[in-house]
């Protein structure tokens, strides 16, 4: 199985295995599958953190309006009567003015924010570090539990235009986001190794060879943004550590030149008249008084 590491720009993001034999048409596709769905979970638990903090999306025509001006357009939300968290509800007033203030209980938060964190460390970009592989099996696991802790804490469910019930039935509006702009349509995705662009009508053995041990960084791209940076030559880290080697052996150059090349006359080797010394019995005496 030949190894990718995938990186959008220089920005690590997550290693995926594929025999030499695939077609790239078909690595491609599942390559943004993976890299789509991973920001999926991101967008999700972002939204999460405020609706456990601050309850469910208000309905468009109230949001950002003060209480003041819902009151005197006898504005109703329908919806926030219908979802009620588990346990009840904790006021908590969005400052944004995008939710309700209709926040779950102490204890439903935590089932929210226990499982965001099990859902990021399943997609983070620490498993590349770790060695460990993300597939789309994965990618749908870290969706299944934040859908069933999102179930759990709202088994009503959310309003339809909620943006967290939007993402899990993929009927999200990401235009004019920046959310958006990092998405990369299956359809216009590109893959790219060592400056090459991985065309879809060929298979990854064309590219790398037979060798199925094989490890490449291939880079993601949207069709129509031209070739991505080719990688350095050396890491930062060891960038970083080459740039410590020469300065401190400047460092240690500079010493030698301050160092005076007559300083080692001073040495007691360096005495010429200390046998002489030695052998009159004068050796050591000290005209200082005691």
């Amino acid at each position: 199985m030949v190894l990718l590491h995938v990186k959008r720009g220089d920005e690590s993001q997550f290693l995926l295995q594929a025999p030499g034999s695939t077609e790239l048409e078909e690595l491609t596709v599942q390559v943004a599958r993976v890299y789509n769905g991973r920001l999926k979970v991101q967008r999700l638990c972002s939204e999460m953190e405020e609706l456990a903090e601050h309850g469910i999306f208000l309905p468009p025509n109230m949001q950002g309006l003060t209480d003041d001006q819902i009151e005197e357009l006898k504005l109703k939300d329908e919806w926030g009567e219908k979802c009620v968290p588990s346990g009840g509800a904790v006021f908590k007033k969005d400052d944004i003015g995008r939710r309700n203030g209709q926040a779950p209980n102490e204890k439903m938060k935590q089932v929210l924010k226990k499982t965001m964190e099990e859902a990021k460390a399943i997609i983070s970009k620490k498993q590349v570090e770790a060695g460990v592989c993300v597939t789309m099996e994965m990618v749908k696991d870290a969706l299944d539990q934040l859908r069933g802790a999102v179930m759990i804490v709202y088994p009503m469910g959310l309003p339809p235009y909620d943006p967290i019930r939007m993402e899990f039935e993929n009927k999200e509006d990401l235009s004019g986001t920046q959310a958006g702009l990092n998405v990369i349509k299956e359809s216009e995705a590109q893959l790219w190794w060592a400056a090459k662009e991985l065309r879809r009508t060929k298979k990854l053995s064309d590219y790398v060879g037979k060798n199925e041990k094989t490890k490449i960084i291939a880079k993601i791209q949207q069709r129509g943004q031209g070739a991505p940076a080719r990688e350095p030559i050396i890491s930062s880290e060891e960038q970083k550590q080459l740039m410590l080697y020469y300065h401190r052996r400047q460092e240690e150059l500079k010493r030698l030149e301050e160092n005076d090349d007559d300083a080692c006359l001073n040495s007691p080797w360096a005495d010429n008249t200390a046998l002489k010394r030695h052998f009159h019995g004068v050796k050591d005496i000290k005209w200082r008084p005691r």
